[in-house]
């Protein structure tokens, strides 16, 4: 059937007025951003269709993102990059990139719906939901819109680094993105602490190794 609003009708019941739905795109990437939104929608939105972005095909969302934000009472985008994943740990980033969403919607919510996410500290309302952006219209419209910014943000840095194609797997670790971080090795926006980019990053430490001192190699 898809999201319907009455995780939002059940809290307006309750006596909250500006009710948000949070979610994030790029947890699973071995590069870049983890992208988080937040979007408060009016009462009677016009959003017929409207799923979990990871439902959708990129034409769906490109469109679906446009009616968002032509429809929304507000929306806010925050992020967390590749160098805070590794410092925090992916879970704690994509929290950081949450609370960053929240501090940048205008106007404040005053209840949040959340994709399974608790988020400590946060002293609005919070409802985490399991499967949130299939079951409420507010997360799923966050999921698209988080995931439609990740992808553009994708596409800017394969600007930057063509040589591992971005363009095409947003940084996921498909099998043309382990070959070419294999050649090439890590680039700036690459996750570290990921294990298949640890493994590339020790492979070519040992490649290096090698051509400074060829005498490794035949131990």
């Amino acid at each position: 059937m898809g999201p319907t609003d009455e995780f939002e009708r059940a809290a307006r019941l309750c006596g909250y007025r500006r009710v948000a739905g949070i979610d994030e795109a790029g947890r699973g990437p071995l590069a870049g951003p983890v992208v988080a939104a937040a979007v408060i929608l009016p009462v009677r939105n016009r959003l017929p269709g409207v799923n979990d972005s990871k439902q959708l095909s990129e034409r769906e969302r490109e469109r679906f993102y446009l009616a968002i934000l032509e429809q929304a009472v507000g929306t806010g985008i925050g992020w967390a990059d590749a160098a805070e994943i590794d410092q925090l740990n992916i879970l704690e980033a994509t929290r950081l990139a949450m609370r960053r969403a929240l501090e940048q919607l205008i106007p404040s919510p005053d209840y949040v719906l959340i994709d399974a996410v608790t988020l400590p500290g946060v002293s609005i309302p919070i409802r985490p939901i399991i499967k949130g952006d299939s079951l409420s219209v507010s997360i799923a419209a966050a999921s698209i819109v988080a995931k439609v910014t990740r992808d553009r943000l994708m596409a800017r840095y394969h600007d930057t680094f063509p040589e591992y194609g971005f363009l095409s797997h947003k940084g996921y670790g498909t099998a043309e993105h382990l070959e070419r971080l294999a050649h090439y090795g890590p680039c700036s926006i690459h996750r570290q602490s990921f294990a298949p980019v640890k493994l590339a990053m020790n492979v070519r430490k040992m490649a290096q190794a090698q051509l400074s001192d060829p005498t490794l190699s035949e131990a």
